[in-house]
């Protein structure tokens, strides 16, 4: 604010300068040159007017009236040839003055919202202390929603100032996420993003608003970059703990199990989240039970190996056997070979090869998929085929094609 206050005295005496100065160093004023060539125009005038007057014979003696007017002319001749300046006196300027610079001040106390001004510079200057406050998550006390509000401000005038800070984006990124303000967490989180692509903490925080977001092609960019940044941190368990959730919220409680052990296992038992973990890890293997329990069906993701030729024509037969890798199926389906690589096909009991023994009798299984090329089911000699882990009913597995008989 001292900068400002300065700035505007400069101002100030800037335009006083431009009041004083005319006064000062102004052109002498030569009334008496006016006043001669007022008269001349006025005798030109007046001449021009006798002639058209002796013209029409309204004028008796016109050379008398042309004396009487050059007689008059030399009368209004003054005596000294120009006009002096008039001399200013430094007390005649002082009114002027403190006029000028009551109506400059009075003007912006008026309608320059200082207190607004003053109240945001002071905002600005606390951005360290409440930044520092919403990053300690064990703090004594939370920001209040005005504060939050202030942040926000103190943080968007920093990052006018300087837009090439990621930090700051990742945390205004932060901001709006707890405030559920997806576009500005998202656009924020972006921006940081485009900065620092290899900061672990704006991949975590990126990947957090594409979740929250909630959509789907977003979410799936959103798994790649916590599997990122897993990769590269293999005990990053706010990374585990979103793909936990994530995977919970979709249903995959197998996976969730997965992750939240992993978390477990890295915090401890004597973690006080341990006991948090423990609850998930029985709640996902609840809805996991329950899933086994009333499934009917599997789901198989059929890949193909690059190496893989295939026939001109053919079928794809996907069947499903004992967990023991019985040869004789107990449920299968055909389809052209003309389907699209990869695909993805779900059997049930409708797929059963006899009515006694339905697929949802099976609780673990291995699933096989076969390149026929002659439609014979008997004969297999070249023809290409994968085989899956084995997988429970309900669940789903993925096979690769890539042996050939």
């Amino acid at each position: 604010m001292t900068l400002f206050w300065i700035l505007t005295v400069i101002l100030v005496l800037i335009a006083a300068v431009i009041f004083v100065a005319p006064m000062y160093f102004g052109k002498d004023q030569d009334d008496v040159a006016s006043r001669d060539e007022l008269n001349k125009a006025f005798f030109k005038d007046r001449i021009n007017e006798l002639n058209e007057e002796d013209s029409e014979g309204l004028v008796v003696d016109q050379q008398e009236l042309v004396v009487e007017l050059q007689q008059s002319l030399l009368d209004d001749v003054p005596v000294s040839s120009k006009q002096q300046a008039m001399k200013v006196s430094p007390l005649m300027l002082f009114p002027g003055l403190i006029l000028l610079v009551g109506i400059c001040y009075g003007m912006y106390f008026a309608v320059g919202n200082i207190n607004k001004v003053e109240s945001w510079q002071q905002t600005v200057s606390r951005l360290p202390e409440l930044s520092k406050r919403l990053m300690d998550e064990q703090g004594t006390a939370p920001l209040t929603e005005e504060e939050m509000v202030d942040l926000t401000l103190a943080l968007r005038t920093r990052l006018h100032n300087n837009p090439d800070d990621a930090m700051g984006w990742l945390l205004l990124g932060r901001i709006g996420m707890a405030n559920r303000d997806a576009a500005t967490s998202e656009g924020a989180m972006k921006r940081a993003y485009a900065l620092a692509p290899d900061d672990l903490d704006i991949q975590l925080g990126y990947a957090q608003t594409l979740m929250l977001i909630g959509d789907p092609g977003q979410s799936d960019y959103a798994r790649q970059l916590l599997r990122s940044v897993i990769k590269r941190d293999h005990s990053n368990i706010h990374a585990m703990s979103l793909l936990a959730f994530d995977a919970f919220e979709a249903g995959d409680y197998q996976q969730a199990v997965s992750y939240w052990t992993m978390m477990k296992n890295l915090i401890g038992e004597d973690d006080p989240r341990a006991n948090m973990l423990n609850r998930s890890i029985e709640r996902a293997q609840s809805r996991l039970g329950k899933a086994a329990n009333t499934a009917t069906s599997v789901t198989v993701k059929v890949n193909l190996d690059p190496a893989v030729s295939l026939p001109a024509q053919g079928l794809v037969i996907i069947s499903i056997h004992t967990a023991d890798g019985s040869p004789m199926p107990v449920a299968a389906r055909r389809l052209p070979l003309s389907s699209t690589f990869p695909l993805t096909v779900t059997l049930d009991d409708s797929d059963s090869m006899i009515p006694e023994r339905k697929l949802s009798s099976l609780p673990e299984m291995i699933v096989k998929v076969r390149i026929d090329a002659d439609g014979n089911v008997m004969t297999k000699q070249g023809d290409w085929y994968g085989q899956s882990d084995q997988t429970q009913l309900g669940g789903s597995t993925i096979v690769t094609i890539n042996k050939q008989y």
